[in-house]
């Protein structure tokens, strides 16, 4: 460049600057393929990720007003397709590819954004068949949630009218393709469950392709539809078509037309099917009918002259009235004997007899009584007169009357036996048979040999 050819200092600023404008310039739409890493997406609802294969790698920023229209949700490992420019990121010295597009590739946009959300609804429960709601066999109301000029609306009513054209129709108009209608048709199915005594609910609308029925996979209008405590069809589109709508609906219609042969049964089938049902009662009633009567021709039959019968009656009752006045003769003659038995045992087992008895005992056991008394008295008398000769012959006091004394030495009270268990000078205490002494030792006299 004519620029560089004479020394000419720039500031980084500058030079940044200038490198920016010649990347914008020459590279203001590039188209760029990759696998998405790094990716983050902060609060302030940017995207960044960096592109990159085998020998380079890109960093990327989506802003948030491009990264709102994506239909599907990017993910590190993703292979894109990415439309964009490229710009330089002065603070950092980094160019960057600033994207406005991307889209998978191997896969649309849209149909990847269709598998993700039916994955993560269906993990969530919303498909379960355990939160299907029954349609109602003959609906008196029915809500209808489509547009208001197209096709399926002309459809449904065409179909109603000509099979039960009593039936009252509530229409709910929306958007049914386009930026928002997702956000109308939920709203419309809110409203209409809030309106009540609604009986089934249609939402639905013509064919078309992908991006035309992308309003119907919007996982705003699936919550809606499972929220809602009116049981909805889902008729979007053909045959061929699915929508999220279409899981998350407590019935799915091929068509709209379809929906509404589903929802309400002709007319003249339903009055086909009362006839029906009305025959086979008028044949039930004649049946039970004939087997009535048939009982009563066999009971009436089987029915003979009452005279006879009462005669049979008379004579058993008289058989019977024999049969009582025995058996009652035998009982009165057994209990009387029974009676007789019991008041012998009673008369034996008197309590005058025990009393009289018991009385004759206690005198006998009372004479014995009193020679025990006496006899262990004289045996006790004898044994004392012994003791008392016996203890009068070892008493010491008899030993004392005889002419003995007791000496004690004092002050210790100790009895002497020896003349050597004293000295001159002690003091000694006598004990006579009655009475006593004190006196003092003058001498002690030896022992006889």
């Amino acid at each position: 460049m004519e620029l560089f050819k004479e020394r000419r200092v720039l500031t980084v600023s500058a030079l940044t600057a200038l490198v920016r404008g010649l990347l914008e310039e020459n590279f203001d739409q590039v188209w760029v393929e990759g696998e998405i890493s790094n990716l983050a997406c902060p609060q302030s609802g940017h995207c960044y990720f960096t592109l990159k294969d085998a020998g380079a790698q890109l960093r990327c920023v989506m802003f948030r007003g491009a990264f709102r229209t994506l239909k599907f949700t990017p993910r590190d490992g993703m292979r894109v397709l990415t439309r964009g420019r490229l710009t330089l990121f002065e603070p950092r010295g980094e160019y960057q590819l600033v994207a406005d597009y991307l889209e998978p590739q191997g896969i649309g946009g849209l149909q990847l954004a269709f598998i993700q959300l039916k994955e993560k609804l269906a993990k969530e429960g919303l498909f379960s068949a355990l939160h299907k709601k029954e349609m109602p066999k003959l609906p008196r109301r029915i809500g209808i949630v489509t547009s208001p000029t197209g096709a399926a609306i002309r459809d449904i009513l065409t179909v109603l009218s000509r099979r039960f054209a009593n039936v009252e129709l509530l229409i709910s108009p929306v958007r049914v393709q386009g930026e928002g209608a997702a956000g109308e048709i939920a709203q419309a199915i809110d409203d209409l469950n809030r309106v009540g005594n609604i009986d089934v609910m249609i939402v639905g609308r013509g064919g078309g392709s992908l991006e035309d029925l992308w309003a119907f996979n919007e996982e705003s209008v699936a919550r809606a539809i499972y929220r809602s405590a009116i049981p909805v069809i889902s008729a979007v589109g053909h045959e061929i078509d699915f929508t999220i709508a279409d899981f998350v609906a407590d019935l799915r219609a091929a068509t709209p037309s379809a929906a509404a042969e589903l929802v309400v049964r002709s007319k003249k089938e339903l009055m086909a099917e009362l006839e029906a049902l009305c025959h086979r009662l008028d044949m039930y009633q004649l049946r039970r009918m004939e087997r009535w009567r048939a009982r009563v021709v066999s009971l009436s039959r089987a029915v003979t002259d009452p005279t006879r019968i009462l005669g049979h009656l008379s004579q058993r009752v008289d058989s019977l009235d024999g049969r009582l006045a025995r058996e009652t003769g035998l009982m009165l003659e057994k209990h009387g004997e029974r009676i007789v038995s019991l008041s012998a045992r009673l008369s034996r087992q008197s309590p005058a007899l025990t009393l009289q008895r018991s009385s004759e005992r206690l005198g006998t056991l009372s004479l014995r009584m009193d020679h025990a008394l006496m006899r262990s008295l004289t045996c006790a008398a004898e044994s004392l007169r012994l003791a008392s000769g016996t203890l009068n012959a070892v008493s010491p006091l008899a030993t004392l009357s005889r002419g003995y004394s007791i000496t004690r030495k004092l002050p210790e009270r100790t009895v002497v036996r020896y003349s050597r268990e004293i000295e001159a000078g002690d003091r000694l205490e006598l004990s006579f048979a009655a009475g006593g002494a004190l006196c003092r030792v003058e001498s002690t006299l030896p022992v006889k040999q």
